[in-house]
């Protein structure tokens, strides 16, 4: 009999319970025993884990969040560390690790895998979309939504009020949502990580949209790019505008997962359950081209994820 081990970790992500349940849905009737292990790569290392049956996945395909839970752990970059967690997979003769997560989760993932003794799946959990392999991940439609139902509220406000608003969204290193954001939101500018903030360029677009008869401009940016209340005091003291910085934070990571977020994690945690069938070990699911398909670990963990640019380019074109 199989015995599987789940483990969220990382950043939440809305949709990372209903992977699960799909998960222990597909693996029991198939005769494997599912077993959580909670907090995390903590929780491999301290060994907090619970079974998981069809009962203990009720009701929770619409819950945000994580309920086996999540946390950091830098111990677990160590070999100490990855040896302590192999040594409590071992104790509950678990043969196969699925780990829920974003890039920095795939990576340890990969660290787990380099070891003999446990075949290790993963399933691209993230409101960055940064994951190689995948045209998208789980919980970012959701991250996306409610963003944008922030940003239309706000733009009522810079409306009202001939105000321009830099609405900052999370991304540290990539900017896959706040190029989704910003798109869907019909904002006059996206600033991303990957292009080089030229604040004479955003000056210039702002004085060509006064001209335009613009009373009001919404700039969607990654929290990557830099310094933006520094940037929002430099636009007002440069146009003369009422500028304000409004920062979205952790509301983008919580909520009931979208429609298309709990499509997708059935999807995942359903294929990544025949892939420990068939033995398809050290993979992660994915979607692309509309097909779910699944990239090796390592190639999904050193690749690099493209960013669309054309489509910031887009952007501009249609908030003339």
């Amino acid at each position: 009999m199989k015995r599987i081990g789940v483990v969220t970790s990382g950043g939440d992500a809305p949709g990372m319970n209903a992977v699960i349940r799909a998960i222990v849905r597909r693996a029991i009737p198939m005769e494997m025993k599912v077993i959580g292990f909670e907090n995390g790569y903590s929780g491999l290392i301290a060994d907090e884990n619970r079974p998981l049956n069809l009962r203990s996945v009720s009701g929770i395909i619409n819950f945000g969040g994580t309920f086996l839970g999540s946390r950091r752990c830098p111990e677990f970059k160590t070999e100490e560390g990855l040896k302590k967690a192999l040594v409590n997979l071992k104790k509950h003769e678990i043969t196969d690790l699925i780990v829920i997560g974003g890039d920095g989760s795939l990576n340890g993932a990969l660290d787990l895998s380099r070891f003999d003794s446990i075949n290790v799946y993963g399933v691209p959990c993230s409101i960055d979309n940064d994951v190689y392999g995948t045209d998208e991940t789980v919980g970012f439609d959701t991250a996306v939504n409610t963003a944008l139902w922030a940003i239309d509220r706000i733009r009522d406000t810079a409306t009202s009020h001939r105000r321009v608003f830099v609405v900052e969204v999370m991304g540290r290193k990539r900017g896959f949502l706040a190029l989704s954001v910003g798109l869907a939101a019909g904002s006059e500018k996206i600033l991303v990580p990957e292009v080089k903030v030229d604040i004479e360029e955003v000056l210039e677009l702002l004085e060509n949209n006064r001209k335009k008869g613009k009373k009001s401009n919404i700039i969607v940016a990654a929290e990557g790019v830099g310094d933006l209340r520094m940037f929002t005091q430099k636009i007002h003291r440069k146009t003369g505008y009422d500028v304000r910085l409004s920062v979205l934070g952790y509301i983008q990571r919580g909520g009931s997962p979208t429609a298309r977020s709990r499509i997708l994690a059935n999807l995942f945690g359903s294929e990544v359950v025949r892939m420990v069938e068939f033995e398809n070990k050290n993979r992660v699911v994915g979607l692309l081209n509309g097909k779910v398909t699944s990239t090796g670990l390592e190639e999904a963990c050193e690749k690099k994820k493209p960013l669309d640019l054309d489509l910031l380019r887009l952007t501009e074109q249609l908030a003339t």
